[in-house]
């Protein structure tokens, strides 16, 4: 292991050169820890000249695990510079995944920190050929002399399966923000504000929508309803059992690239949840479909032809874009951020669509597109460039 300068300004690098990772005593030698589920993991020497994290995730059942490594940083460090205006710290690594999409994320942290989701920056790593850089600069690090910096890299919530990630080299430096350049890699913020839906150039209404039921894979769910007053209203439910996807026709900006991060809109018809308040429980969870039939029709796709003999979770990725709470009341609005990542694949035609998962023990049924007393189908807001 190297954990020497290799350039003026590399504070901490460790390239994994030696026969071995060194594993152990803490502030010295790196760490990993798993949590938050059944998921194990190591972390070892995986090739010549790179590391590898071992995720085994198949014991896990909700699908809410992270696994983590981190390093003690600051030996090298003159933390006086954190001081002066202009200086920050930057993480960086050069990774290589084994499934994709997926993300990973980067943290700087120290002793003191309470807030775990500050200077945490996620990346969206769109395939398992090509070694990936990614960077992140922080804003307003909050580190003094005499302060222990540690630097981290995880995985969080890829599915259940056994998962792998490589490890060519990772640094920590203090930076000249003026001189040190643009970060790295398609970096995707961890659970942003919400934007404003109406600062929006473009919304464009979902062209099919429909329920697939995993307890009954060859049953169309499309005329799903609910009798409220007298009238039925046509829904889509997300429960136990049903998932919810939906697709839109893009053509009309095949070619042009996405400007930011967009919003999926949907509209409450009814939730019901437990009242007890349970981490991760009871939320819905919006993930991407990446495969199964590319054209499947409302009226007719079933779980079964959705697939097309593939596994479920080969179609729609185990990992989500993102986990969410839905808005309680009828006619309510619940806005679910989509990355630009995600969304430049939809326009590319790479991503077929979007699946909305239960999250823990929860029934959301939202308006289809299909309702005809207002037009309260799923909406895709999002930029363009021009």
């Amino acid at each position: 292991m190297l954990c020497a300068p290799t350039s003026a300004f590399a504070q901490f690098f460790d390239g994994f050169d030696g026969p071995r990772v060194e594993i152990g005593a803490e502030d010295v030698d790196w760490d990993f820890l798993a949590g938050d589920g059944q998921a194990t993991m190591d972390f070892r020497q995986g090739g010549d000249g790179y590391a590898s994290v071992f995720v085994d995730a198949t014991g896990d059942r909700r699908g809410i695990w992270w696994a983590f490594i981190k390093h003690k940083v600051s030996d090298r460090m003159d933390l006086t510079l954190l001081s002066q205006p202009g200086y920050e710290l930057r993480i960086e690594a050069r990774i290589r995944v084994s499934h994709a999409p997926r993300r990973v994320n980067l943290h700087l942290n120290t002793q003191r920190t309470t807030d775990w989701h500050s200077h945490l920056m996620e990346f969206d790593i769109p395939d398992t050929k090509n070694w990936h850089t990614i960077s992140m600069t922080t804003r307003d690090f909050d580190a003094r002399p005499g302060d222990t910096i540690n630097g981290q890299m995880a995985l969080m919530d890829w599915g259940l399966e056994r998962y792998h990630v490589d490890i060519d080299y990772f640094k920590v430096d203090i930076v000249e923000v003026a001189r040190a350049g643009a970060d790295n890699g398609a970096a995707v913020p961890y659970h942003p504000p919400v934007a404003d839906p109406q600062a929006f150039q473009q919304q464009v209404r979902v062209a099919h929508d429909s329920i697939i039921d995993l307890a009954n894979p060859d049953v169309n769910l499309n005329n799903w309803y609910v009798l409220d007053a007298g009238k039925k209203k046509r829904v889509l439910t997300v429960n136990g059992a049903q998932y919810v996807i939906l697709r839109w026709d893009l053509s009309a900006f095949f070619g042009k690239q996405v400007g930011r991060s967009g919003l999926l809109e949907l509209t409450t018809q009814s939730l019901q949840r437990t009242a007890e308040e349970i981490k991760d429980f009871g939320q819905v969870r919006v993930a991407e479909i990446l495969g199964g039939d590319p054209a499947w029709e409302q009226k007719t796709v079933t779980a079964d032809s959705l697939r097309r003999g593939k596994r479920l979770e080969r179609v729609i990725n185990a990992q989500m874009i993102i986990d969410w709470p839905v808005a309680e009341g009828d006619g309510s609005k619940t806005y679910f951020t989509i990355s630009k990542p995600v969304l430049q694949r939809m326009i590319d035609g790479k991503t077929l669509g979007i699946a909305v998962k239960p999250l823990g023990s929860v029934s959301a049924s939202f308006y289809a597109v299909e309702d005809e007393q207002q037009p309260l189908g799923a909406r895709l807001l999002f930029d363009v460039k021009d």
